[in-house]
């Protein structure tokens, strides 16, 4: 009997032990089917266990064209997460996309479709040039010169000609910078930051 109760309880010290060998499992979903420019990438991933090593996951094209490896921590089982960019026509053609994860040996996919509705985009490179400007380390006028070189004419249309006679007579109010911020905390729309500026070079509050 007793013999009994020392195999029985070490069967059942086996069973609650962790199985090192339990088949784990990953899983990555986008927030939505379906993205269009100007929006970044959103998606949750799901793992069974922590392991302390990241999640590995890779962008891919109808073509088979392949991003670099994305290393993406892995701290919670279940966590979403954001592109810090958003999806540009220059980098990004329009069609179906999977997304490749691995993690721990486990592999899993997911896709989703990049399509064009004509939404306004302010490129990467000037935004970019934005916070250089809210730190006083660019003049108006070589901001405003930059958005007429890198935004979209149909976005924003600068009708007087900026060069170097003028380039340094170009006044923009302060506040503007304000305004600036909210779009690079993506606050406000890629498309209400160009309305915003197209009113004020309309009604030449922004001064060339």
């Amino acid at each position: 009997m007793k013999r009994s109760l020392i195999i029985l309880s070490l069967f059942l010290g086996f069973l609650l032990l962790p199985n090192i060998y339990a088949l784990q499992s990953v899983e990555i979903a986008t927030e939505k089917p379906i993205f269009t420019y100007c929006e970044k990438l959103s998606y949750t991933i799901k793992v069974s266990e922590i392991t302390g090593q990241p999640a590995t996951i890779h962008i891919i094209d109808q073509t088979g064209k392949s991003s670099n490896a994305i290393s993406i921590p892995i701290m919670n089982q279940e966590k979403s997460f954001k592109s810090p960019y958003p999806f540009e026509s220059e980098i990004f053609p329009l069609g179906k996309y999977s997304i490749n994860i691995e993690y721990n040996g486990t592999k899993n996919t997911t896709q989703f479709e990049l399509v064009d509705l004509g939404n306004i985009c302010i490129p990467l490179v000037m935004k970019k040039i934005a916070y250089s400007w809210i730190d006083n380390q660019l003049s108006d006028g070589f901001f405003l010169d930059s958005i007429n070189k890198f935004v979209d004419k149909k976005a924003i249309l600068i009708e007087k000609q900026i060069n170097k006679e003028n380039i340094m007579n170009v006044q923009i109010p302060s506040w503007v910078k304000n305004t600036t911020i909210w779009l690079l905390e993506d606050k406000i729309s890629d498309t209400e930051y160009a309305h915003a500026i197209q009113y004020l070079l309309d009604k030449e509050i922004i001064l060339i």
